[in-house]
């Protein structure tokens, strides 16, 4: 089964074309379906464009949020809701092409655990998207070291399995792909068409450039030191300890020899202190982390891996077959 997820915030011009072009994407497959819209607490008709849908359309599903969390958790909510083995998820704003979806199912077909849309040829404009997008992509990929172009776009398709190992915050949804990966998800690229947006204002723009900045250093700690925390924060605090022990010990051997420490080196008294006692909490702080990932994993039921698969003659012997 398939499960189309659409979060969608505002969107009552695309409402109905989109629907249209899902369902008659989703005809020619002939497979089982649903759809899946979430409407993040939109102020327009949206919800009513939908609601009035679902009464024809018993595939189709409307979730309805509280208030406006954004598209991460959006996209959390439908994960949730999603009864499929596959899960395909894209922007409500017609700016992802649904007939596009048959690229992304035939890379899942091969093997792949996620199919990501690649927007090549972007027509945004340049100046306030596209240039930041590169930038923000070339820096995402170099911080989780997954080798896609685009990490922005919605348009993906996944294996349901793959993402019962990521949880969802913040703003993390772009990087799902290099979570996944962390937990062995193969992950592969499809080229798709970029159109424009058919109507209204875009909800993006350089304000979120700060905001992608800060999700990278997230998702870079999060990728190589989520288990231990004690081998980042350990090591700029021993660099720390170190550094001032060395300055400490050279003033001291000053004082010892008879000099005046204070008046000739009384800023490089307080530089050493500083570093030792900075040192020392960084240290502490990884320690403090360790613990806190410890009760984490213990207390969720979380594990540190995840199994692709299970293969053994006793399975197929329960199962009746030799």
């Amino acid at each position: 089964m398939l499960s189309i997820v659409v979060p969608i915030h505002n969107e009552e011009p695309a409402i109905l074309p989109l629907y249209d072009r899902l369902t008659g994407v989703m005809e020619k497959l002939r497979r089982p379906y649903e759809i899946l819209f979430i409407d993040d607490a939109s102020t327009d008709r949206s919800f009513d464009l939908l609601s009035n849908l679902v009464e024809t359309d018993n595939r189709l599903k409307v979730i309805r949020l509280r208030r406006n969390f954004g598209q991460t958790a959006a996209l959390a909510a439908g994960f949730d809701e999603a009864q499929g083995d596959l899960i395909v998820t894209l922007d409500g704003d017609l700016q992802h092409d649904p007939e596009d979806i048959p690229l992304l199912l035939e890379k899942i077909e091969e093997g792949y655990d996620i199919a990501s849309g690649w927007r090549k040829n972007r027509v945004d404009n340049a100046v306030t998207r596209k240039i930041p997008s590169r930038i923000a992509n070339w820096m995402m990929k170099r911080a989780s070291g997954v080798e896609l172009h685009d990490f922005g776009t919605t348009f993906k398709a996944y294996r349901t399995e793959v993402l019962k190992d990521v949880n969802l915050y913040g703003e993390l949804h772009r990087f799902i792909p290099a979570l996944a990966s962390f937990y062995g998800a193969r992950v592969v690229e499809v080229p798709i068409r970029s159109s424009q947006r058919a109507s209204g204002n875009s909800h993006y723009g350089l304000s979120r450039t700060i905001r992608v900045f800060f999700d990278i250093l997230t998702i870079r700690f999060l990728l190589r030191y989520l288990t231990r925390p004690m081998h980042f924060f350990g090591t700029f605090g021993l660099a720390g300890i170190l550094s001032g022990t060395i300055v400490l010990g050279y003033i001291i051997f000053e004082k010892v020899i008879g000099k005046d420490v204070i008046a000739t080196h009384g800023p490089l008294l307080v530089a050493g202190a500083l570093l030792w006692f900075a040192g020392l909490m960084l240290f502490s702080t990884g320690l403090i982390g360790e613990v806190l990932m410890r009760t984490y994993f213990e207390s969720q039921g979380r594990r540190i891996y995840a199994i692709r698969e299970v293969r053994s003659r006793r399975d197929r012997v329960i199962d009746g077959t030799r």
